[in-house]
């Protein structure tokens, strides 16, 4: 009995052994098995972080190539509105009377200088056509013409014996136009300055001229001076006929004739290359006044009309 007893103890504890080994093994399994799936949800969850990830860059990748064009177009359009902006004068005629305000038309005046040339020429054979007494050039002198020159160009320049209409009236007559083919097309006194001097000494001075005679002292200095002085009375008075719809006291005619006369290389360049001098203002209302007769059976008399 006391044996069966000791055997079933033993029985017993070898059970209980057997349970609990079997127990920690199952929590083993279980430890791992919990483990594993946490390994595999992580590896879920990065999986599903790298495709969230993947699915944003590919919307942001559409965004920011539409926005880089967006942006390029944009640079684009302001070049391009910038260049056009600097392509776009505005001329000094529209603007307030200013002697230092300059938006230089370089082209235009490159178109006004070869009709100076031309003109030059022109006058050239102009003048050669009058009599000596009345230009004071040498026309006798036979020698080559290049030889003329460099041997007048090198003697001077001298005091001339000019009659005084060249030297006080058609010279600087002449810088005066000279003048206006710089003041018109947006340069300013300075600039326009400059330009009367290089074109009045070295166009015909020792150009020109240079051919006939000896430069002069009293040509070299009245011309510009006198000549832009004189050339900027000449753009105040372009400047009122210019607000008046190209009108003077009223009239057209009167309006374009002294326009010509004060600005001759700019009218005449106009008329082939454009004047944006015109149009720039309207012509003001002209005032009539009407005296119609009035014959009727009850009335008879003069109709007055006035309009402002």
């Amino acid at each position: 009995m006391r044996t069966t007893c000791k055997h079933n103890r033993i029985l017993s504890a070898t059970v209980m052994a057997v349970m609990m080994l079997v127990g920690i093994g199952s929590a083993r399994a279980s430890d791992q098995s919990g483990q594993v799936l946490g390994e595999t949800a992580t590896d879920s969850l990065v999986i599903e972080s790298e495709s969230v990830s993947l699915s944003e860059s590919c919307l942001t990748a559409p965004a920011s190539a539409s926005a880089t064009q967006a942006s390029a177009q944009a640079s684009t359009t302001i070049a391009s509105s910038s260049a056009s902006d600097e392509h776009k004068r505005i001329s000094l005629y529209a603007l307030p009377y200013s002697m230092t305000a300059s938006d230089p038309n370089w082209k235009r005046l490159w178109i006004n200088t070869g009709a100076l040339f031309a003109a030059g020429i022109a006058a050239v054979g102009i003048l050669e056509c009058l009599p000596e007494n009345a230009t004071a050039w040498n026309k006798e002198d036979r020698r080559p013409l290049f030889t003329r020159w460099v041997n007048h160009v090198t003697s001077g320049p001298v005091v001339d014996h000019d009659r005084a209409i060249f030297n006080f009236v058609l010279h600087p007559y002449g810088g005066a136009a000279y003048y206006m083919g710089a003041r018109s097309q947006g340069f300013n006194v300075l600039q326009s300055f400059v330009y009367c001097s290089a074109v009045s000494t070295l166009f015909w001075e020792y150009g020109i001229e240079g051919f006939m005679e000896i430069p002069s002292i009293e040509d070299i200095f009245i011309t510009p001076v006198v000549g832009s002085a004189l050339g900027e009375c000449f753009y105040l008075l372009k400047r009122h006929i210019v607000s008046n719809g190209y009108t003077l006291w009223g009239s057209p005619v009167l309006g374009y004739v002294v326009a010509f006369l004060v600005d001759p290389i700019n009218e005449f360049v106009g008329y082939i290359a454009g004047n944006e001098a015109h149009g720039l203002y309207p012509r003001p209302h002209k005032s009539e006044i009407s005296l119609s007769p009035l014959l009727s059976s009850d009335f008879k008399g003069f109709a007055l009309s006035v309009t402002f």
